[in-house]
């Protein structure tokens, strides 16, 4: 599989399993961030958790977000995923020179003490929102569910994008299936051999949704930014200006005291 979030259901287990593959999304992003391959790292995990979390959208307008504040260098980061599959993301620091160039990097020296908050929500509405000190006591604490989600990365100090995939099963309140503790060996292979690991052979494939890089900034939306200044601050603006979308890392040229605008 690539570039897709793949949903299982195992009748005879009951449990619910998502696979998703988001390395393409992941390379765009990196790219429009100028990220390094630390940033990179964890930027691809944290778009396959949010993708996997995703899975719940019924509608195309609806959006779950998952933030991250942490006490390392890193400082966090903010990945989105909408009802259509569409991901865009960015992590606080886009270079660590401390870490860069020097292999997989450390959670622990990376991250440090970690907080996480997600938010599900529809335009003007929050249907829901959880904060915990990882995914796997958001999951277990704040949604009361008995699930897993196993997250994987590798990114070449190239910034070559080799893989970014994530796993969640949940098993139905119904069913005796133990979900935590388990552990893969690896999420990099056929979904069906995953599944097989986990026990659940007889899962069937329900659903297939195509993941991509997809942000809702435009030429338009930067020059809204500017509607909340005063009148003293945008007549001192210069007649073109440069705004920047940070979650996908586009730059818009515009014109404050004309009209329109172009991306870059």
């Amino acid at each position: 599989m690539r570039d897709c979030r793949e949903e299982w259901y195992d009748p005879e287990k009951r449990v619910v399993v998502s696979i998703a593959d988001v390395t393409s999304a992941t390379r765009d992003l990196v790219r429009g961030h100028l990220c390094g391959p630390t940033a990179a790292h964890y930027l691809a995990k944290a778009l396959a958790a949010v993708s996997l979390l995703g899975a719940e959208t019924e509608d195309e307008t609806e959006t779950v977000v998952l933030q991250m504040k942490c006490t390392g260098p890193l400082g966090g980061f903010v990945t989105e995923c909408a009802g259509g599959g569409t991901l865009r993301g960015y992590t606080e620091k886009k270079t660590l020179d401390d870490f860069d160039g020097l292999g997989a990097p450390s959670d622990r020296k990376v991250l440090g003490e970690t907080r996480i908050q997600v938010v599900r929500s529809l335009p003007g509405k929050i249907l829901s929102q959880g904060v915990a000190e990882s995914m796997g006591r958001y999951l277990s604490e704040s949604l009361q569910r008995k699930a897993a989600m196993w997250l994987e990365a590798s990114v070449s100090d190239e910034l070559e994008i080799l893989e970014a995939r994530g796993v969640m099963a949940e098993a139905m309140p119904d069913g005796d299936y133990v979900v935590e503790g388990r552990e893969l060996s690896g999420l990099g292979r056929a979904s069906r051999t995953i599944l097989k690991e986990l026990g659940l052979g007889k899962a069937e494939l329900r659903k297939t949704v195509p993941l991509s890089f997809g942000c809702r900034c435009s030429p338009e939306r930067a020059m809204a930014t500017l509607a909340a200044l005063s009148a003293d601050e945008a007549a001192a603006l210069p007649e073109t200006l440069d705004v920047t979308c940070h979650m996908c890392g586009r730059t818009y040229t515009v014109r404050p005291h004309g009209c329109g605008g172009t991306g870059q």
